[in-house]
């Protein structure tokens, strides 16, 4: 059996580097956390993560600063944490090597999730979704419901993956286009349409599981 992934979180805010380490230590995670980056390069050496759940603005070096050391000790994913919701943000820490971006203030179902994706990504997770009776597979396209495979269209299994990758989060109708579709400027009614398509799949074998969210989007929990 493989080891946990292994996952280190800096971050200055005591009670979000409590919170965040005791919700990927409750989804099985090894974690280690500490509030800035000193030592970190002795850090990286010893515990060896997997992923970094990086704050940008810290004492003394801030996270991006921090960024280039995390990424040249190794093939280590690094989330950033952050308030600094800019464009030009984002695409900073993209361009020094950010692999997703968390913007503050976060629902640890998000950030969990975003881990999961991340990690799934560097295959250090099992590709296999488990969520409830539903079971996705990214690498061979398929998912099942209650031991039963859905018959979905390529669209539909897109769907189902971004929302089983994002379990817990509200994604907007612009979100779902511009991932599943990779546009944001087309007709919304597409995501209603495909959803509605995906859902009477799904419950033809179970209760619902992609909840809309009302004014917000729509979101993926486990069935109540």
């Amino acid at each position: 059996m493989p080891s946990p992934a292994r996952v280190l979180v800096l971050d200055d805010d005591e009670t979000i580097r409590l919170s965040v380490e005791t919700a990927l230590r409750a989804e099985g995670f090894l974690t280690e956390a500490a509030p800035d980056g000193t030592d970190l390069a002795d850090r990286l050496e010893r515990f060896r993560p997997d992923l970094v759940v990086l704050d940008w603005m810290m004492p003394g070096p801030s996270g991006i600063r921090l960024l280039p050391l995390v990424r040249a000790a190794g093939d280590t994913a690094v989330i950033m944490l952050t308030a600094r919701d800019e464009v030009d943000d984002r695409l900073r820490g993209f361009a020094e090597g950010a692999d997703d971006y968390v913007v503050k203030p976060f629902t640890m179902a998000e950030l969990v999730a975003r881990t999961g994706a991340v990690l799934r990504r560097r295959g250090r997770l099992p590709q296999t979704i488990a969520i409830d009776d539903l079971l996705v597979d990214p690498d061979a396209t398929t998912a099942s419901r209650a031991g039963t495979v859905l018959d979905l269209t390529a669209t539909e299994f897109r769907l189902l993956r971004l929302f089983a990758e994002s379990r817990g989060r509200t994604l907007s109708k612009a979100q779902i286009l511009t991932q599943v579709w990779g546009y944001d400027d087309y007709d919304p009614n597409l995501v209603e349409v495909h959803l509605s398509a995906l859902r009477r799949k799904m419950e033809l074998h179970g209760p619902r599981l992609i909840h809309t969210v009302r004014g917000l989007g729509y979101r993926l929990n486990v069935a109540s």
